[in-house]
């Protein structure tokens, strides 16, 4: 690897004549050991004197022993000033670049070349953020930019969060406190130096927490009619993943995010909720209620007095059926077209069969006559006696 001066030349070495300012050969490093970021750039700092009386004809820097490697041509300077400094810049340093420098100069006298040993050790590092996998809310926790050997520039380190630069988090600090963890925290996180273009990969910390948020929604919505097929869902926000149990009022009726009744019938009528269950804790939501509609069932008919019923007096009968919404009564007496009455109950002032009718807008139901007999008034005079 050969010296070149800026602008780059194809292949570098420097011819160099002036006087000398010493009595003997000597090459000074000013740091030895030199520790750079992957793709910055490293200034080799050295001076050099020889003995009084020759002549430089050349300058160069090698590194173990080579030169004039063509790799090096477009990223090498020379900053010396032909004069005693042989400082040189590398720019866009990787891993390959890692090696021992030297700087060397030739004489007009053969037998007067000289290397400067030992050299300059270059060592390249990255970036790694170390971090814990996952933390719980409320913690705090510590992340440490690492590099692989201890940079020589005065470093100044930025965090980003999911790409985004943490403004706030520019420290020469290489470590990045987080005080009572919020969910919120949770993302990629990556470090690197200002100003320079590199960036670590990227860890990712989890934050863990207890179920929050938990909500039911009910599936279709609006009004349930009985034949219906419905959906319960149960959504909340935790970490890790909550297990989902159903209630149906206090008892346990299923498991995970998704409660389904088919073809639902009035026996699923009630309060329903869901319970989300994670190592951190449990949460309950709020109940809801399934209000299933459907046709009146169970209908009949009562007569509320017992014993005899003469001419003149009022049989009173009442209709109790099954129904939401509630269902709407009509009166009839076998064997005649007419309604002859309507409501719960009906007051009866003839004999004969009666039945009662109850509908609403899901369906109707008709109920078993019963027999209502009121006897005449001569009978009632003949009891009498």
């Amino acid at each position: 690897m050969s010296v070149r001066m800026a602008p780059p030349l194809p292949l570098i070495f420097l011819l160099v004549i002036h006087r000398a300012y010493s009595q003997k050969e000597h090459v000074n490093y000013i740091q030895p050991h030199i520790c750079a970021l992957k793709d910055s750039s490293v200034i080799m700092s050295c001076t050099y004197t020889y003995p009084t009386g020759l002549q430089i004809k050349k300058v160069f820097w090698t590194k173990t022993n080579v030169k004039n490697d063509p790799e090096y041509s477009q990223r090498l300077q020379y900053l010396g000033d032909k004069q005693q400094s042989c400082t040189i810049r590398l720019s866009h340093v990787t891993q390959k670049d890692e090696h021992m420098y030297y700087f060397r100069f030739i004489t007009d006298k053969d037998n007067v070349k000289w290397i400067g040993h030992p050299g300059v050790t270059l060592t390249v590092t990255d970036l790694q953020v170390e971090a814990p996998e996952r933390v719980t809310e409320g913690d705090s926790v510590r992340l440490t930019c690492k590099s692989s050997c201890s940079l020589t520039d005065r470093a100044t380190f930025i965090w980003y969060r999911n790409s985004q630069p943490l403004t706030e988090r520019r420290d020469r600090n290489n470590q990045l406190l987080l005080q009572s963890v919020r969910r919120e925290d949770a993302g990629r996180y990556s470090c690197a130096l200002h100003g320079h273009s590199y960036i670590s990969p990227a860890v990712h910390l989890s934050v863990m927490y207890p179920p929050k948020n938990i909500s039911v929604s009910i599936s279709p919505s609006g009004e349930i009619v009985e034949g219906d097929s419905v959906t319960l869902s149960c959504s909340s926000d935790s970490n890790p993943p909550a297990e989902i149990s159903w209630f149906k009022g206090g008892t346990i009726v299923g498991s995970g995010r998704i409660y389904s009744i088919s073809k639902i019938s009035s026996d699923h009528s009630g309060e329903y909720k869901c319970k989300s269950t994670n190592e951190h804790g449990e949460k309950y939501s709020d109940a809801v209620t399934l209000n299933i509609m459907y046709p009146p069932k169970n209908i009949s008919v009562s007569i509320i007095q017992s014993g005899q019923f003469w001419e003149g007096d009022s049989v009173t009968l009442s209709c109790s059926s099954d129904s939401n919404p509630p269902a709407e009564n009509i009166w009839f007496k076998e064997n005649q077209s007419s309604a002859v009455g309507s409501g719960q109950s009906f007051n009866a002032l003839q004999s004969g069969r009666f039945y009662c009718e109850a509908h609403n807008q899901h369906g109707s139901q008709r109920s078993d006559a019963v027999t209502v007999t009121v006897k005449g008034r001569a009978a009632y005079l003949l009891f009498l006696k």
